[in-house]
Order: C-alpha cells, then structure tokens, then sequence
C-alpha cells in the first residue's frame, strides 16, 4: 500500500516538475528592447498587405525633439523561422489563408520558445482585409508591444532601483514609486521633488507634485499645462534669474489613459529653459488620489542634446506606470489583447 501511494504521490507532482523543468531549460528570450520580427512570406512583405504592417511599426514616437522610430524591425520569411530566430524577443507571426480563417484576429502567446517572450499571431482570410485590419487597428497593434517593453523594465526596476526616490515618494506623498537607478540627486520643494541622475551627456529626470483636485475639468491640456508651467516655473529655475523650465504647448499631446484600471492623463511633448537654450523631451502622468482628493503627477524628462533619446524618455515612462497611490497594489499593464496559451498552430 506504501509503494501505491509513493507511486500516485509521484504520479500527481510529476506534471509540475515536468513543467518547471520545460520552464528553466527554455533560453532567455534574444534582443534588445523594442526590436521585433516579423515572420511573413518575402513576397508578400512586399506587397500591400506587407507594406501596411511595415508602416504600422515604422511609425515615429510622439513627442521627440527628432523623428525617432517606434521599433527596430527585421522580417524573415517562415521557411528561415528556425531555432536561432525563434527566441527573438517580439514576434508578429502572419498567417494568411482562405481555408483556415473566416475573419482577422489577434492573439499573443507568452514564453514558446524562450523565457520573456511574446509573440502576436494575426491570422486573416486574405491579404486585403489584413492590410485594412492592421491599418484599423494600428495604435492597438504599437501599444501593445510598447506595454510588453514597459511590463519588463518595470520588472527591472523592482529588482533595481533608486531607494532615495522611493522614500521620498513614501514620505512626501504616501506613494510607491519606482525609479532608474542611476537617479541619485534631489532637490525638494512645497508638494514637490525634482531628482535627476546628473549625467552631463544623457541627464534622466524624475519630478513628482501635488495640488487640489477640483473634479473633472481639472484634466483637459490648458489646465495640466498651466499647472506644470507654474510648477516647474518655481522649482526648477536656471542658472540666471531669468531662466526657467517652461513648456513648448504647440509640441505637447494630452490623452486619457487607464494605469491599474483608474483614469490617468498623459501629457508628452517638449520642454525648455526660458532665456536659455537647454531642453529636450517629457512625459506625465496626472492621477487622483482619491483617499486624500488631490492630483499626484509624475513626471520623467531627458536632457540629452545630439542624442538619440527614445530609450532614455522610455526609461522614464517606464517609472511612471510603477507609481502606487494611497491603497493601490503593483499589478502588470493590461496589454488589451486576447492570450492564448499554445501556438496559434496548434488552434483549431
């Protein structure tokens, strides 16, 4: 009887460490953030359909002082989709084909062929209406792979972070909040901190305030942007008494957003010095705090001249979304497209 219930004990827990040994010999997932592949046929990349995907991925970030492209992407046709490319990081499987698909769908795949993977299978019936699904849908398609990024690098930044800002977020505002470590100096003010990592080359930034919510005409562009003016205009002055940090409004975009399932309001755009010639670009996320009625915003801006700065102001924006506010648990960005477990391959 001893030797049946080992042999059933054995049996029950078999499943689980097949599992997590299938788990740990999968390689860690290759390249760098925000690169992709796309595995399409070499024809059909070229033609319409393939060209509508291309231009969805090449678009430019919004709010950079330079055009600066939303992926690097590379495509290989599937007869070359072999081990090595398999465990790209970001994968768009296409598969067109009449018999198999009455309608175009997305779906994304965790962890196939490598560990911090994704890959999003779009499936379509003809080549048509995936040109016009993937033009119809291009926003969905780019915020979904830049939610995957900004999921890692928060995973990053709760392993690795700056302990000065966290504590100061704790004791200033009753918040959690998670940023770049390299962010090390500070200066504080009334309901305000500016942190910065001082780099003379590539300067990342850290601000987070305060003020009164005063219900919902507190978020529309005029009012956030007048509030960071004055903000910014008092704590983060110049090297003369004349320069002040002030924003460009005609290079700013607002839109609602959701972060943990609240209403959030995002502004980026270009900053600069009054009366100086320094800049570059920002983000912010303007939230309520609804245990003690007032607007928390948070804000990352790069001073990089003459470089590349899309990585830097991601980096940020990342932080952003780790912002905890009074009762608020850490939860992963919502990627607003349906999971499956298995490969599309394997679908009915």
């Amino acid at each position: 009887m001893k030797k049946i219930k080992y042999l059933i004990l054995g049996a029950c827990f078999l499943p689980f460490f097949t599992s997590c040994e299938s788990s740990l010999t999968k390689p860690t997932a290759s390249g760098r953030p925000y690169e992709m592949l796309v595995v399409v046929g070499d024809s059909l990349w070229q033609r319409p359909a393939g060209r509508a995907l291309f231009d969805v991925l090449d678009t430019d970030i919004p709010g950079l002082p330079q055009p600066e492209r939303s992926f690097r992407i590379s495509q290989t046709d599937p007869a070359r989709f072999n081990q090595i490319l398999n465990i790209f990081r970001n994968i768009i499987l296409v598969d067109i084909n009449k018999k198999e698909y009455t309608q175009t769908k997305m779906r994304y795949v965790r962890d196939e062929y490598a560990r911090s993977q994704i890959i999003l299978h779009i499936q379509s019936p003809t080549e048509e209406e995936f040109r016009q699904f993937v033009s119809e849908h291009s926003q969905q398609i780019i915020d979904f792979f830049v939610r995957v990024e900004m999921n890692r690098l928060i995973k990053q930044l709760k392993d690795k972070h700056s302990v000065m800002v966290s504590e100061m977020a704790k004791n200033m505002f009753d918040c959690e909040l998670l940023a770049p470590d390299e962010i090390q100096s500070y200066k504080k003010g009334k309901d305000f901190f500016w942190t910065s990592s001082n780099s003379a080359t590539a300067m990342v930034n850290i601000c987070m305030y305060s003020y009164p919510y005063e219900g919902p005409q507190t978020f529309n562009k005029e009012y956030v942007l007048h509030k960071r003016d004055s903000v910014m205009q008092k704590n983060i002055p110049g090297s003369q008494p004349n320069m002040y940090m002030a924003t460009d409004t005609m290079a700013t975009f607002c839109r609602p957003i959701s972060v943990k399932g609240s209403y959030a309001y995002e502004t980026r755009g270009l900053w600069y010095m009054e009366n100086d010639g320094m800049g570059g670009p920002f983000v912010s996320h303007s939230r309520v705090d609804t245990v003690n009625n007032k607007v928390i915003v948070v804000e990352g801006f790069v001073f990089a001249p003459e470089k590349m700065k899309r990585g830097l102001i991601r980096r940020v924006e990342g932080a952003l979304y780790t912002l905890n506010l009074p009762k608020e648990k850490v939860q992963e960005l919502e990627l607003g497209i349906p999971e499956i477990e298995i490969s599309a391959k394997k679908q009915d």
